[in-house]
């Protein structure tokens, strides 16, 4: 082992600002995707799996909880775009049309997702004792 090799050093808690953080930025970028779906709706889509991955399993079961239901309506609007958009004929309109349920469901429940957190009651979060592999 070499003499440079230091040990991480890791947070003791996780504030409850901090915890809260991740599921309101990925409300907000659902939002934005889908008011601005080119090109940002497929720029998001590749961040948004990164982001997912790395909260997925965060010690505060909140976080993920509000991750996941925002990556389902994300994933969920993105895959049915394409068994559906492929009786779309070539013309516009039924793409405008896709692009407004989808606005009709993905804003409102990210706005009452984004009033479930402000509203939930974050509390700080202990890390020591937990371990990391």
């Amino acid at each position: 082992m070499s003499e440079f090799h230091e040990e991480a050093v890791l947070p003791e808690q996780i504030t409850a600002q901090q915890a809260r953080r991740a599921p309101v930025l990925f409300n907000i970028l659902n939002i934005i995707a889908v008011i601005i779906p080119l090109p940002l709706m497929v720029f998001w889509l590749g961040a948004s799996m990164v982001l997912y991955a790395m909260n997925r399993h965060h010690p505060n079961v909140k976080v993920a909880h509000y991750v996941q239901a925002a990556s389902t309506r994300l994933y969920g609007i993105a895959g049915a775009a394409v068994p559906v958009g492929t009786f779309f004929s070539l013309e516009i309109t039924p793409w405008l049309v896709y692009w407004g349920l989808a606005a009709i469901i993905m804003i409102p429940l990210s706005i009452r997702d984004l009033i479930r957190i402000k509203e939930d009651h974050w509390e700080d979060t202990d890390l020591r004792g937990v371990k990391y592999d």
